[in-house]
């Protein structure tokens, strides 16, 4: 099932920090490494009062056991959303299964995946429910009642 909801307070971090992500593709454009964008991206969501922490490692564990494997997430914001940056043609299944992973593996409720894409910038929202565990894709529709 798909959240559809109109734009409220309860998703407007998603626009801010998506309308920040447009800035830094507006400023640097296409064609650019990932981690140029991370930075523009962690600069300015500092600066509008996030704590933004990049390449947050992410420990893989067999029961209590540490395993020598780590992931790491491109930037976490407030502790709770979970931004997974990709340059990439288009955004494919992988690409949001590894977001889902971090999001399953951290249980941090909000996941963002942005593409800095050659014909401009793509994002997805997600929200990770903490009872079921289930990963919904956000989405806006004007027309659609609150849920």
């Amino acid at each position: 099932m798909t959240l559809v909801n109109k734009k409220d307070e309860r998703w407007e971090f998603f626009h801010k920090i998506t309308g920040d992500a447009m800035k830094v593709y507006n400023k640097f454009h296409a064609g650019l490494l990932e981690s140029a964008y991370e930075a523009g991206l962690k600069f300015l969501l500092e600066r509008d009062g996030y704590k933004v922490e990049e390449q947050v490692y992410v420990p893989m564990y067999w029961d209590d056991i540490k395993l020598e494997q780590n992931y790491r997430i491109d930037l976490l914001v407030n502790d709770d959303i979970i931004i997974e940056l990709k340059t990439a043609k288009f955004i494919g299944t992988e690409h949001r299964r590894q977001l889902w992973n971090y999001m399953n593996l951290t249980h941090k409720p909000y996941g963002m995946l942005i593409n800095f894409a050659e014909d401009g910038l793509y994002s997805e929202w997600y929200y990770r429910n903490p009872k079921t565990e289930k990963i919904d894709k956000i989405k806006i529709n004007k027309e659609s009642k609150d849920l």
